[in-house]
């Protein structure tokens, strides 16, 4: 593990530019359909789980752009509670979508996060799962 050691009487002084975070910005991202608007996020990171959340947010209906580092979710457009099957096996975190479209639309339809039946279970608090539940 690398460290900053600061030995002396001298002030610290400068700037420095903290990278934008995969754990920090997928939450944001699905929190954005709460807004039922238009959400800027910036400082965002390039990376593949990233796209596949924008596309998750593309799929339901939301106007999604991502220019820089900087990502706008506009969620009044979104039309659907279904995260598409091949989108929410891709990644375990897409189930953190579940609560924001529950809160807003009263219902959701998403399959197995990342194929993984225990984490959809354990997230449900329930030690077997049906085909289908309803969370009305």
């Amino acid at each position: 593990m690398s460290k900053l050691v600061v030995t002396g009487g001298q002030k610290l002084r400068g700037e420095i530019t903290v990278e934008g975070s995969k754990n920090a910005v997928l939450p944001i991202l699905a929190a954005t359909v709460l807004n039922d608007g238009i959400s800027v996020i910036k400082n965002c990171p390039r990376l593949s789980d990233v796209e596949t959340m924008l596309e998750i947010l593309e799929k339901v209906g939301c106007k999604v752009s991502f220019e820089g580092d900087t990502i706008t979710v506009d969620s009044s457009t979104m039309n659907s509670t279904e995260i598409p099957e091949d989108l929410a096996v891709e990644m375990r975190s897409s189930i953190i979508f579940m609560g924001p479209i529950l809160s807003r639309f009263k219902k959701v339809t998403i399959s197995y996060p990342g194929e993984c039946v225990l984490l959809l279970a354990h997230f449900l608090n329930e030690k077997t799962l049906p085909n289908e539940r309803n969370f009305q």
